[in-house]
């Protein structure tokens, strides 16, 4: 069995990763999943939440929005609206998105205002577990 398969992670601005990976982990609609390389054949859509994966032996970690992953025996490939590493998270940026998406909360909206106001909320308190957890 190979040791590594082939990663690429897609973000809307970027091509954030592409190269081989030894270990996926990555938060999925209903938990955890992780990857490894022969995974079965698999297509899933992901929701906001964290991503980690392993490089020569050393586990890298990201912030991610919403989006999809196809994973193939040999390769996997994620397509999200955005990923972005600890260290490239503006932490007073994430924390003004919360308490904006708070407020907005609290007043009278539209069921797809909640939703978008739901999505915004739940991607700045992400982007600040991840940057608080792994950058040092």
């Amino acid at each position: 069995m190979a040791k590594s398969f082939h990663l690429e992670i897609i973000a809307s601005d970027r091509l954030f990763y592409k190269g081989e990976c030894e270990h996926l982990v990555i938060t999925a609609l209903d938990g955890m999943l992780g990857i490894l390389p022969g995974h079965e054949a698999l297509v899933t859509a992901l929701p906001t939440g964290e991503l980690k994966y392993m490089v020569d032996g050393k586990w890298k970690y990201a912030a991610i929005s919403e989006g999809f992953m196809e994973v193939m025996p040999e390769y996997t490939i994620i397509l999200t609206d955005t990923c972005e590493l600890p260290e490239e998270i503006d932490i007073v940026r994430a924390e003004e998105a919360k308490q904006r998406a708070e407020e907005k909360m609290r007043s009278k909206q539209s069921i797809m205002e909640y939703y978008h106001t739901q999505a915004a909320l739940n991607k700045a308190m992400n982007r600040l577990k991840v940057s608080q957890k792994h950058f040092k």
